[in-house]
């Protein structure tokens, strides 16, 4: 019934997620059980960018099959409403094989795009990019205040990525953004098990510090040199990932390699409190505590419940 019913794992970023999602696809691949992981991260999509992105290694994709990782290259736009149909389809090849799905992933949009199949609207490149010319985020977000004031009580005023993209279906198809789809703030039955992570402020800020230093420990400048070098350089989105966008300014020498590492700590933490404030608004997440705990220990608790909700959905 699992087929049916694919696994969900969220939480903020240095929570465990990619760890506990692999644990309980071995363990159900070692009862004969096939499962495979799906990403729903919008920035390990990115080819390249292995390393600041936490993207799963080869001996991890070699165990367990990975969908919707390297995906694009990073000169590439990438948003959600390209992401839907992908996992989409994946998550078809997967149910018409007889596998079971565990999702991961941090982006919560990307996540509701699969769980709520969400009307996203088309893009309209040519207003995005005009709306890209003004530096100034405050001045954008005032703009969308005057067009679609609902839209606008709903996106954090220093968000540009989400202001612009409000602004850019509002301009584009002359209708506000927030009439599109009834909204993120309603959370409807869903087919999809999902649980979350849940893990101290405190101890993540640690998790999150030692993390990026074992990034770049591991040549995260050298992956940040590379993106720089290729024509055009990284996207807009892909700009957007945590680390890469200090990073890159470090090597133009417009900040200190100390302030970029200090400056991308900072963001990264701002970035996890988001995430978890996100879901934990979602009342379908069942949260498991995922710390000082035995992986495998919480691996079977998630399992556990999977097979619980699924056995209730087919009762």
């Amino acid at each position: 019934m699992s087929v049916a019913h694919p696994l969900v794992v969220v939480g903020p970023t240095a929570s465990g997620k990619s760890s506990v999602a692999l644990e309980v696809a071995r363990r159900r691949r070692s009862t004969g059980r096939p499962a495979e992981i799906v990403s729903c991260d919008s920035m390990a999509v990115y080819r390249g960018m292995d390393i600041g992105t936490a993207t799963p290694g080869p001996a991890a994709r070699a165990e367990v099959p990975h969908h919707l990782l390297d995906v694009v290259e990073p000169d590439r736009e990438y948003s959600v409403s390209e992401f839907a149909p992908a996992v989409s389809a994946v998550l078809d090849d997967l149910s018409g094989r007889g596998v079971a799905a565990v999702l991961v992933g941090g982006t919560g949009l990307y996540v509701r795009a699969v769980t709520d199949r969400l009307d996203l609207p088309p893009r309209y490149e040519h207003v995005a990019a005009e709306l890209e010319a003004e530096p100034d985020t405050a001045v954008l977000f005032e703009r969308l205040h005057r067009l679609d004031p609902l839209a606008a009580s709903r996106i954090p005023p220093g968000n540009r990525r989400r202001v612009v993209r409000a602004l850019e279906v509002t301009i584009g198809s002359g209708r506000p953004f927030s009439s599109s789809g009834p909204g993120l703030r309603t959370y409807p039955p869903t087919r999809f098990v999902m649980v979350g992570l849940a893990v101290p402020r405190d101890v993540l800020a640690v998790r999150i510090r030692a993390r990026f230093e074992a990034q770049l420990a591991s040549g995260l400048l050298d992956e940040v040199d590379r993106l720089a070098g290729t024509p055009g350089g990284p996207s807009r989105t892909a700009r957007e990932a945590l680390g890469y966008r200090e990073l890159l300014a470090a090597s133009r020498g417009e900040l200190s390699f100390d302030e970029a590492v200090e400056l991308s700590i900072q963001r990264t933490r701002r970035f996890a409190v988001r995430q978890e404030r996100w879901f934990r608004r979602d009342p379908r997440i069942v949260w498991f505590d995922a710390v000082d705990v035995d992986p495998a220990d919480l691996a079977r608790r998630v399992d556990t419940h999977w097979d619980g909700v699924a056995s209730a959905h087919r009762g």
